[in-house]
């Protein structure tokens, strides 16, 4: 699941169920995929499932429109995430040496 912990609801309704949903589209393991909406649509309704994979393509979609406009990453943000693009070879990326985030 997301981060370290065990899943939490995030404080709303059916939000571990989300969580658990989030976390199988971002992941490789296509059984749990299946299981997670397996589970929306029993518990939640199929339009539910339908909402939760839209609003899981929409976030994808944004992020991939900023990159390919280039839309630079905010010197907060490209302060706080330093480590992690190193660690995870983010900074080896074409885009991310034209915008000077390589080391």
């Amino acid at each position: 699941m997301v981060g370290d912990d065990a899943p939490s609801d995030g404080g709303i309704p059916d939000g571990a169920r989300l969580i658990r949903f989030a976390t199988a589209v971002l992941g490789d393991d296509a059984k749990e995929l299946a299981a997670a909406r397996d589970d929306i649509v029993a518990v939640m309704g199929g339009a539910a499932l339908t909402d939760t994979a839209a609003v899981a393509a929409l976030f994808n979609a944004i992020d991939r429109v900023a990159d390919s406009t280039g839309i630079p990453l905010e010197d907060v943000k490209a302060e706080a995430t330093a480590d992690f693009r190193a660690d995870i070879g983010i900074d080896d990326f074409a885009a991310a040496s034209e915008k000077g985030f390589s080391a």
